[in-house]
């Protein structure tokens, strides 16, 4: 089974939205797929001021979150103080990664694209 057409204009819309990285995909056999941007930047809070983030975009979307996200597993705050709430180490498609738990409780199908909640986790990373 291919990508729905939602899913493959998501990630054509997270691709122009991020022209500076890679951003790849892995099917994940029911019309969505396991999509990765590397690199982004986390934020001046933290050491890694690269990282990679990933997610999936289920064969329901729009109609389903985008949820969770999850970046590289050894990032750090600069000042040392653990990473906090809705952050939980874990392993994303075989290598070490954090979970960010966001789930957007309102999900409005034609407005929360798949890009917009990418920024929105990103704006809250940046903010811990």
């Amino acid at each position: 089974m291919g990508l729905t057409g939602e899913v493959v204009e998501a990630i054509a819309e997270i691709r122009a939205s991020f022209p500076g990285s890679q951003v790849t995909f892995r099917e994940d056999g029911q019309g969505g797929a396991f999509v990765t941007v590397d690199p982004i930047d986390p934020g001046p809070p933290y050491r890694q001021r690269e990282a990679w983030m990933g997610f999936q975009i289920t064969f329901q979307y729009p109609y389903s979150d985008v949820y969770p996200h999850f970046v590289r597993g050894d990032l750090a705050r600069v000042d040392g103080v653990p990473l906090g709430e809705a952050m939980s180490a874990t392993k994303r498609e075989g290598r070490p990664g954090i979970q960010l738990s966001r789930r957007s409780n309102h999900l409005d199908p034609n407005s929360d694209t798949a890009v917009l909640k990418l920024q929105k986790v990103l704006r809250w990373l940046a903010s811990r």
